[in-house]
């Protein structure tokens, strides 16, 4: 009969969870990056591998500690097509290992990822792709054992491991679309899908998150001229990325955000400086007016030309008094557009 052991829970040290990037990749767990083939997830662990080795910026937008990091692929040439990938991007290849395979295919279950972890100080491990590493990955007899084997390396090294994964082609709900049985889903503690906005652009939605509250989605550019950039946060939904059909936002609901962001904290901008915001964002200065009709923007002319600020509160109430009701967020400053301001926008006109 085996001896019984039991651990009470007040001789346990609460510990804080630490992130690699926070909240999508924690230390110390299990995360899967999938998607469709050709959508870019190998590329984002790259991405973020690339920043912890040199001490670059992460999605989130904060500066990561240099660490080592083992990318373990089964896919891409080391020589052709993974460093040069990883040196593109600012790597420091020297921080970067991988277990030769050579000789022994690795897999899951194996020992010398815990030793490779120990020995290099990793901060990440990648493995990339899970079927390379598994058995037997479509029963539940296959992947647990496997799957716990990982999470208790993880947690004894405090590494950040990544399994990236392909979807299979079948419908339904997201956790169901990773290859394999869905224990290897279950047992991530984050999970992030990786899909396509448009020919260069991707967008990153964190799926499933154990250990914090769910993190906004962001995106970022493949661009052959260009390469790759982080684009910041954007609003795609794991159903959209999945179906890859990611909504695009409208002119109009980008001139309403070139407004909020620029004047949301009470801040008086120059006409100007929003016109050239616009010009940027391929937004004509036509559809940025009539988004600062409708939100109700106040024009105020000084020295050095036409500054726009959204109305206070006394303004925004004397226009409900009138009669004019907000119908959304974008149009909670509704203004009558038959007041002082439309004299101005002939002025601002000839300014532009």
């Amino acid at each position: 009969m085996q001896e019984l052991k039991l651990i009470n829970m007040e001789s346990v040290e609460r510990e804080e969870m630490s992130w690699l990037v926070e909240p999508y990749l924690p230390f110390g767990k299990i995360s899967i990056v999938q998607g469709d083939p050709g959508t870019g997830k190998t590329t984002v662990m790259l991405a973020i591998a690339a920043a912890l080795t040199s001490g670059g910026e992460l999605p989130n937008g904060t500066i990561v500690e240099k660490g080592n990091v083992i990318f373990q692929t089964a896919e891409d040439g080391l020589a052709d097509t993974i460093k040069p990938r990883l040196e593109d991007m600012g790597a420091d290849c020297s921080r970067v290992d991988v277990i030769d395979e050579s000789d022994n295919p690795l897999s899951f279950s194996d020992q010398r990822i815990e030793q490779s972890i120990i020995q290099t100080g990793a901060k990440l491990f990648v493995a990339d792709p899970a079927q390379a590493y598994f058995s037997d990955m479509n029963s539940a007899g296959g992947v647990r054992p496997m799957m716990k084997s990982l999470a208790q390396v993880a947690e004894r090294t405090g590494c950040a491991i990544v399994i990236i994964g392909h979807l299979n082609k079948k419908g339904g709900k997201s956790a169901y679309r990773g290859l394999g049985s869905i224990d290897i889903y279950a047992a991530a503690r984050s999970v992030l899908v990786v899909g396509k906005i448009d020919d260069y652009k991707r967008a990153v939605v964190q799926d499933k998150i154990n250990v914090a509250a769910p993190g906004k989605s962001f995106s970022f550019e493949l661009n052959p001229e260009t390469g790759f950039k982080w684009l910041g946060e954007c609003e795609a939904n794991v159903d959209e990325v999945m179906c890859g059909k990611v909504s695009k936002p409208s002119q109009a609901d980008k001139a309403f955000q070139i407004i909020f962001s620029a004047l949301s904290d009470g801040n008086e901008v120059a006409a100007n400086e929003l016109f050239k915001i616009a010009t940027d964002e391929n937004v004509s200065i036509k559809t940025l007016k009539r988004a600062k009709s409708e939100l109700g923007v106040v024009s105020t002319k000084h020295g050095d030309g036409w500054h726009w600020r959204l109305p206070n509160y006394n303004e925004n109430q004397e226009v409900q008094n009138q009669g004019v009701q907000p119908c959304d967020e974008k149009t909670a400053f509704l203004t009558p557009l038959k007041n002082e301001e439309e004299k101005t926008n002939l002025e601002e006109e000839i300014s532009v």
